[in-house]
């Protein structure tokens, strides 16, 4: 029997960043779905609900650390582990104060997310 693959949503506003994770994390395995609106995470229905969310903490418009925070509150979506990550180290307090279960500050190795996501989706 095949195994199913974990799936992963990673929203950020830069383009070239998504590219290159979403093409890393599919040779890695993960089935991803990439978005360039961290809101619409807002919104999904449980038969999208990811196994994994990588979100940018600044996007256009957006504050990924409040998005994080809906997202926990939610009974039906706060156990979605969900790593926030940003180009400011400094602002990693903030993200695990907004519930994120991981940080990674910009730019970062691809291995170093590889295995933060590992961490999380076979805790």
């Amino acid at each position: 029997m095949p195994e199913i693959k974990k799936k992963i949503i990673i929203a950020d506003d830069d383009a070239g960043i998504i590219d290159a994770v979403s093409i890393m994390l599919d040779m890695a395995g993960y089935d991803v779905v990439a978005t360039l609106n961290g809101g619409m995470l807002l919104s999904l229905q449980p038969e999208q609900y990811p196994d994994l969310i990588l979100l940018d903490i600044w996007m256009s418009g957006e504050d990924g650390t409040e998005i994080c925070r809906a997202l926990k509150a939610s009974e039906a979506t706060r156990q979605i582990p969900v790593i926030l990550f940003s180009a400011s180290k400094e602002i990693e307090q903030s993200a695990f104060a907004a519930g994120a279960d991981d940080f990674l500050a910009k730019p970062f190795e691809m291995n170093d997310l590889l295995n933060k996501i590992s961490a999380q989706v076979n805790a």
